[in-house]
C-alpha cells in the first residue's frame, strides 16, 4: 500500500511471456585436487571423520533402541531416535562452509546437523572462545564432569568431548544435558556453538531460521540455517517463509543500509521420504525439490540440486550461497539429494521401499564414497581410515558410557524437586531498556502525539458527562504510548503484521508511527500467520524484542502450531536458557460474525508457557502493554474492537501522561460491593458496571466487580477475600463456556473458597454455538440484564426478580445434545 509503489496498469497488462532461469542439477565437478590445495589435507581428512562420528553416535543410539546395549554398555532409551544414517555428507558438507557465528536450525532428524555444526565451529573458534563456552554450559559443570573422567591437554579435543557428552546427556534427558534434559533428542541445541533449536515440527524451524536471519540483517551478523526436510515442502509455513525471506519491500522500501533479502538458507535434506511416503513420484508435485525456487522470485532463490552423497559438493553450494547471502542477495534453496538407510523412526520397518533400493543406495555412500576418493588421491591410508575409525569408536563409547552414568549424569529428580519444569515455563524478568530507538522523525513530531496532547486524560466531564473518543484518550491511544515509548528506548523492538504501516493498522493502534519509524522497524508483513509468529519467534531468539499482530483472534487457527509449539515452549525446552520477549496482539473481533468475532481467550490460556492479557480500560491497557514489552516472556495480549474506543472510566486522575508499569497476573476491584462478587473478562465489565447499577438502585444490592485484566499469570487472592466477603460469585466473559477460562477460574475458586460460598459459582458466557452476524450479537454475547437474571434467580433467590433475558436455560439437556 504505500503510495511510492505505484501500481501502473500500461505495464502489468503488456503482453509479454515470463522467462524462468535454469536451475542446476549436480552441476559440482571441481577435481579433488583442485580442492585438497584449497582445504588441505587434515581438514579433508577431519571432515571423514565427522562423518564417521555421527555415524558412530546414531549408531549408539540405534543400539540403545534397538538392543538395550551398545558396545557393551546396557541402557534402556524410552525417547525417540529419528536417525539420519546416510545423510552424514550433508550435514558435514554444510557445517564446513558456515562460520562458527552463522546459526543452523533443525529438524527433528538433527542429531548429525547438530554434531556437523559444533565439530566446524570447534575447529574455527580459538582456544580462549572454546574455554569460556565450556565454563559457561551451567557453571562450567559439564566441563568438571568431563575433567574429572576423561583426561586430555588438547582444547580441540575437550571440546569435541564437552559437544558429544552434552548433546547425549540431553538426548538421554539427564539434567546435565546441555538443554538441562528439557529438550531431548528431537529439541536440543546449544547456541554457544551456533546451534539453535531443533524442532520436531515438520518445517517448523523455516520461518524461526527466517526471523533469526532479519535479526542478524538488522543487529548480527552471518547467516541463518534452515535445516528441513524434503517433506516439508507440503507444509504452508515453510511456503510462508521463503515469501517472506524475500518479500519485495526489502529491496524497494527499506534504507538503503538495510536492503536486500534475508540472509537466510533454506537447505532440504532430501532424502526422497516424509516418513513412508516418497516424496518425488507419489505425495510431491515437483520433480525437483529445487524447481520450487522458481515460484518466488526471478532468482529462484539461487536454488539448485546437489549430491547429498558428497561432503564437497554440499559444501562447495553452501559456501557459494553464503556469499550470496552476505552480498543481500538472499534467501537461498539447495536441494540436497541424499538417503537414509534406516526408517522414519525405529519403530518403523521401511515397508514402503524394497532392499535393492537401500542396498543400491549403500553402493554410493557418503562415508565409504569419501574415503575411498581421498585414498585414490593419497591423503589417506587403509591403515589410517582404520586408525580414525577405531578412534571414533573409542571416543563415542567413552562419551556413552559416562552419559549413562547416573553419578557423572544424575537423572532429574522430580521426586526431590517437584516443580524442577514448572520454573523453567516463565523468566519473571524485566529488561532494562537501552534507549537509543532509531527513529527517522522525533517523536514529538509524530502527528498522533500532537494530537493526544490536546486530549482529557479521563473520560468525564467535570459534571460527569462520558468524553467523546475524539475528546479523551481510548484504550486505542493508551495502547500507542507505551509502544510509542518502547520503540524509542528498545532499539531492538520491531512490530509488524497485517496493515501495520501506513494503515497504521487495521485497528488504529500504531497509526502515526510510520511518520517516525524506519521500514525496517515497523512494517507490514504477508498473509501468513504462520510465517509471521514463527519468524518473530527466530527473532526472539536472537536477541531481539517483537511486537507481532493478528489482526482478528480467530486468525490463531492459521498460526497454531506457531503459537502452541513454538512462542509458547523453546524457553522451558531450553531449560532456562533462552529467552522469548514477544507480544502478540489479538484483536476479538465483532458484528463479522462466525470467523471472526470469537473469543479464543481459553484456547490460548490452555497453553502452558504463555503469559495471557486481557485489559478493559485505557489505564490498564497501557499498563499492562508496558509490562508485556518490558518483559522476557512470551504475552499474548488480547484486545476487543468494541473497546477501542472506550474512555477512562474508573481511575479518578485518568491515563497518566508518562510512562508506568502494571504487573501481569492482578486482577483489579473497579466497584465496591458486599452481596455478590462479579469477575469479569474483557467487554464484560461493562455489562456487569450497568448490572450493579440496577441491583443498587431496584434491589439495595451492593455488587463488587472485579476485572481479571490478565488471565496467565492469575493471583486469585483479590477475588478469594471478596467471596469471604460476599458469599456469592457469577463469572463472566464473552467466551463461549464450554472449555473457557471462566471454567477454569470457577472450578479453582470453587476448590480454594468452597468454606465462603452462600450459592454455588455460576459462569455467564456465550453459547456453545457459532457467533451470528451483527444483528443478533446482542442475544449472544451476555448483557446487563443476563447478569441481572442470574444474580437475582440464581445466586440471591430471595430477590424474586422476573427473568428479562433468556439465558436461564437447562445446561444439563444442552449438553446432551452437544450444546
Amino acid at each position: 500500500m504505500p503510495k511510492i509503489l505505484h501500481v501502473d496498469p500500461s505495464l502489468t497488462r503488456q503482453k509479454t511471456v515470463l522467462a524462468i532461469k535454469s536451475i542446476p542439477i549436480h552441476a559440482y565437478d571441481t577435481p579433488l585436487a583442485t580442492e585438497r590445495a584449497a582445504l588441505g589435507d587434515g581438514r579433508l581428512r577431519r571432515m571423514l571423520r565427522d562423518m564417521m562420528i555421527i555415524r558412530e553416535f546414531e549408531t549408539m543410539l540405534a543400539g540403545f533402541k534397538g538392543q538395550g546395549a551398545y558396545a557393551g554398555i546396557k541402557h534402556i532409551y524410552a525417547g525417540p531416535a529419528h536417525l539420519s544414517i546416510g545423510q552424514e555428507a550433508v550435514a558435514v558438507g554444510s557445517a564446513a562452509a558456515l562460520d562458527a557465528g552463522d546459526h543452523v536450525f533443525g529438524s527433528h532428524r538433527s542429531h548429525g546437523e547438530f554434531i556437523a555444526k559444533g565439530l566446524s565451529a570447534i575447529q574455527k573458534l580459538g582456544g580462549d572462545a572454546l574455554s569460556q563456552i565450556m565454563e559457561g554450559q551451567a557453571g562450567g559443570q559439564l566441563l568438571r564432569t568431563l575433567e574429572g573422567r576423561l583426561g586430555t591437554n588438547d582444547i580441540r579435543q575437550r571440546a569435541e568431548q564437552f559437544l558429544l557428552f552434552g548433546l547425549l546427556t540431553e538426548i538421554l534427558m539427564r539434567s546435565n544435558g546441555f538443554n538441562g534434559g528439557m529438550g531431548g533428542s528431537m529439541h536440543a541445541f546449544c547456541p554457544a556453538l551456533g546451534i539453535y533449536p531443533n524442532n520436531a515440527i515438520v518445517g517448523g524451524s523455516a520461518a524461526i531460521a527466517t526471523g533469526a536471519a532479519l535479526y542478524k540483517k538488522l543487529h548480527g551478523q552471518g547467516i541463518a540455517v534452515a535445516n528441513i526436510g524434503d517433506g516439508s515442502t507440503a507444509c504452508g509455513p515453510v511456503m510462508e517463509a521463503m515469501n517472506l525471506a524475500g518479500m519485495g519491500q526489502l529491496t524497494n522500501l527499506w534504507d538503503e543500509a538495510y536492503q536486500g533479502g534475508l540472509p537466510v538458507l533454506f537447505l532440504f535434506h532430501n532424502n526422497f521420504y516424509a516418513m513412508g511416503g516418497q516424496t518425488n513420484g507419489e505425495t510431491a508435485s515437483w520433480d525437483r525439490l529445487s524447481r520450487l525456487g522458481a515460484g518466488f522470485n526471478a532468482d529462484n532463490m539461487h536454488a539448485e540440486t546437489v549430491d547429498g552423497t558428497n561432503p564437497l559438493a554440499v559444501m562447495d553450494s553452501v559456501r557459494r550461497k553464503r556469499d550470496l547471502l552476505i552480498a543481500r542477495r538472499g534467501p537461498a534453496l539447495i536441494d540436497a539429494e541424499c538417503y537414509r538407510y534406516v526408517g522414519h523412526s525405529t519403530t518403523d520397518a521401511s515397508a514402503y521401499r524394497t532392499k535393492e533400493e537401500i542396498e543400491a543406495w549403500r553402493s554410493v555412500d557418503a562415508i565409504a564414497g569419501f574415503a575411498l576418493s581421498l585414498k585414490a588421491e593419497g591423503i589417506l591410508d587403509d591403515e589410517a581410515e582404520a586408525e580414525m575409525l577405531a578412534g571414533v569408536k573409542q571416543t563415542i563409547q567413552q562419551i556413552t558410557a559416562l552419559s549413562v552414568d547416573p553419578e557423572a549424569s544424575p537423572p532429574i529428580d522430580i521426586k526431590a524437586d517437584p516443580f524442577a519444569v514448572g520454573r523453567l515455563m516463565f523468566s519473571d524478568e524485566l529488561a532494562t531498556l537501552p534507549g537509543g530507538g532509531a527513529l527517522i522523525a522525533p517523536a514529538e513530531t509524530c502527528s498522533r502525539v500532537t494530537q493526544l496532547a490536546k486530549r482529557s486524560r479521563v473520560g468525564k466531564s467535570p459534571e460527569g458527562k462520558k468524553l467523546s473518543a475524539m475528546a479523551a484518550i481510548t484504550i486505542r491511544d493508551a495502547l500507542f504510548e507505551p509502544i510509542l515509548h518502547h520503540f524509542q528506548h528498545d532499539p531492538l523492538l520491531i512490530a509488524y503484521g497485517e496493515e501495520n504501516r501506513e494503515w497504521g493498522g487495521a485497528f488504529g493502534v500504531y497509526r502515526g508511527l510510520s511518520e517516525i519509524l524506519p521500514y525496517h522497524r515497523l512494517f507490514n508483513a504477508p498473509i501468513s500467520e504462520a510465517a509471521t509468529i514463527a519468524s518473530a519467534v527466530g527473532y526472539a531468539l536472537e536477541g531481539g524484542r517483537v511486537i507481532v499482530e493478528l489482526m482478528y483472534t480467530d486468525f490463531i487457527g492459521r498460526a497454531g502450531d506457531e503459537i502452541f509449539n513454538q512462542m509458547a515452549k523453546w524457553q522451558s525446552m531450553s531449560g532456562g536458557v533462552l529467552r522469548m520477549p514477544l507480544v502478540l496482539r489479538c484483536s476479538i473481533g465483532s458484528k463479522y460474525g462466525a470467523q471472526h468475532s470469537q473469543d479464543w481467550t481459553g484456547l490460548v490460556t490452555h497453553i502452558p508457557g504463555l503469559k495471557v492479557v486481557y485489559p478493559a480500560t485505557p489505564y490498564d491497557a497501557k499498563g499492562l502493554m508496558a509490562s508485556a514489552l518490558a518483559g522476557n516472556d512470551p504475552v499474548v495480549f488480547f484486545e476487543s474492537q468494541r473497546l477501542y474506543d472506550t474512555t477512562e472510566l474508573f481511575q479518578p486522575e485518568g491515563v497518566p501522561t508518562d510512562y508506568y508499569r502494571i504487573p501481569l497476573g492482578t486482577p483489579d476491584i473497579k466497584r465496591a460491593g458486599k452481596d455478590v462478587t462479579i469477575l469479569t473478562i474483557g467487554p464484560s465489565l461493562y455489562k456487569a458496571i450497568d448490572a450493579a447499577e440496577t441491583l443498587a438502585t431496584e434491589h439495595g444490592i451492593a455488587a463488587e466487580i472485579i476485572d481479571a485484566r490478565s488471565l496467565v499469570p492469575f493471583d486469585y487472592d483479590l477475588v478469594l477475600t471478596s467471596l469471604a466477603k460476599t458469599g456469592r460469585l457469577l463469572l463472566v466473559s464473552e467466551a463461549c463456556e464450554r472449555g473457557s477460562f471462566l471454567m477454569t477460574l470457577a472450578a479453582n475458586i470453587q476448590r480454594f473458597g468452597f468454606k465462603h460460598l452462600k450459592a454455588p459459582v455460576e459462569v455467564l458466557g456465550t453459547p456453545n454455538w457459532i457467533v451470528p452476524g451483527a444483528d443478533l450479537e446482542s442475544s449472544y454475547f451476555p448483557q446487563a440484564h443476563d447478569i441481572l437474571d442470574i444474580v437475582c434467580n440464581r445466586l440471591i433467590p430471595d430477590l424474586a426478580r422476573p427473568a428479562t433475558g433468556d439465558r436461564l436455560w437447562d445446561n444439563v439437556a444442552l449438553a446432551r445434545q452437544g450444546l
